[in-house]
C-alpha cells in the first residue's frame, strides 16, 4: 500500500516542479533511494530532477555531499539540524529550486543515537524551507522506508501548495 502511494505523491509533486518550472535535488539516507525512485518514475522527470544521493554513512555524507565532520560538530545525523543541513547542501551543490533530505532509523531496532525504529527528520529547502519529524512506532523496516518516502514527498506538495 505505501509503494502505490508513494508513487502517487511523486506523480502529483512531479506534476507541480514541471508546471512551475522548477527543479529538486534529493539526498537519502534511511529510504535508500525511493525518494528518488518514485519521482524518477514520472514520465518527464528529467525537466525537474536534476539528481540526488544516499547519504547512509559517514564516508557518503563526505563525500557526496562534502560535509566536512567539522560542519557536525555538536550535530547527530539523525536529527532535524542535519536535516535542514543536507538539504540545503544537495539543493546548493545541484543549483537546483527545491530539495528535500531525509535521514533517520528504519529499523527493526533503533539506532546508536538512542531513537527508536521509526524515526525519521525530513527537511524541505527552497524558497520556502520546512523540516519535522515523523515517529511512526513501527519495527518493520521496509514499511518504515516507505511511509519516510511518502511523507517526505507528501511534504514538498505541501510546501509547493504553501
Amino acid at each position: 500500500m505505501h509503494l502505490a502511494e508513494l508513487f502517487r505523491q511523486a506523480e502529483i509533486a512531479g506534476a507541480l516542479l514541471k508546471e512551475r518550472k522548477e527543479t529538486i535535488a534529493i539526498s537519502e539516507s534511511s529510504t535508500g533511494g525511493l525518494i528518488s525512485a518514485a519521482l524518477l518514475a514520472v514520465p518527464g522527470a528529467s525537466a525537474y530532477f536534476l539528481g540526488g544521493a544516499v547519504v547512509y554513512t559517514v564516508t557518503a555524507r563526505r563525500e557526496l555531499l562534502g560535509i566536512p565532520d567539522q560542519a557536525m560538530r555538536g550535530m547527530r545525523s539523525a536529527s532535524e539540524p542535519y536535516a535542514e543541513l543536507a538539504a540545503r547542501t544537495v539543493r546548493e551543490k545541484f543549483g537546483t529550486t527545491w530539495s528535500i533530505a531525509e535521514t533517520g532509523a528504519t529499523g527493526p531496532s533503533g539506532n546508536r543515537y538512542g531513537d527508536a525504529a521509526g524515526h525519521c527528520c525530513i527537511a524541505i529547502s527552497g524558497p520556502r524551507d520546512l523540516v519535522t519529524t515523523l515517529e511512526t512506532g513501527s519495527t518493520d523496516r521496509t514499511g518504515n522506508m516507505q511511509q519516510f518516502g511518502v511523507r517526505a514527498i507528501e511534504l514538498l506538495i505541501e510546501t509547493l501548495k504553501a
